[in-house]
């Protein structure tokens, strides 16, 4: 197998910060490690819930907040390591089709959590290509600025499910730490949607 690490060069950092820049009512949900320092790193919010130790679980989490909250946008931010622990969730979303959620590959091709050993999408899996197979109605691969900015507004608009693979740099930036207790993550996500602690 060939290293297809081509086009990998947009600054995670500056991705997830324009994202998330007009971000409105919009509910994050993060993947483990990098992904959810990123959003961190990009403010810290109420609507974002951070998980921890969930490695596969982000796209399914996603779906389940977006079928409970309907009138929302939904956006899953992943790496492509967490992706691929979690593929066959991209089977059951893709038939789901819930219409508010995107999910949103950080690719690096690297599992960047475990010592930057080439992940299976460093090796050739096409993430944008099993989305597209699976049935999501729209796909893309986003490879330089002008992508992000296409994203950035079409997670505003919402309007129908979407997968987006940004190709990202392979590096190791500081960590931006965001609440690890999971209970208060959990109960802070649930008083800004209205809802009572549990």
């Amino acid at each position: 197998m060939g290293r297809l690490v081509q086009g990998h060069n947009l600054d995670r950092r500056d991705v997830v910060g324009s994202l998330l820049e007009d971000r409105s009512n919009m509910l994050v949900v993060t993947g483990l490690g990098s992904s959810s320092y990123d959003v961190m790193a990009a403010g810290d919010h109420g609507n974002n819930f951070y998980l921890w130790a969930a490695m596969g679980s982000a796209a399914m989490v996603g779906c389940g907040v977006a079928e409970a909250q309907p009138d929302k946008s939904v956006v899953v931010i992943t790496g492509d390591g967490e992706m691929l622990m979690g593929f066959g969730s991209l089977a059951t979303i893709a038939l789901r089709k819930p219409p508010n959620l995107s999910i949103v590959i950080m690719n690096n091709g690297h599992y960047g959590e475990t010592g930057m050993q080439l992940s299976h999408a460093g090796f050739g899996i096409d993430l944008a290509d099993v989305a597209r197979a699976c049935g999501f109605p729209q796909v893309q691969t986003i490879q330089d600025q002008a992508g992000v900015k296409t994203l950035a507004d079409s997670l505003i608009a919402g309007g129908q499910l979407q997968f987006a693979d940004v190709r990202i740099k392979a590096e190791s930036l500081p960590r931006v730490l965001p609440p690890r207790d999971g209970v208060y993550v959990k109960n802070r996500f649930r008083q800004a949607l209205g809802l009572a602690p549990n």
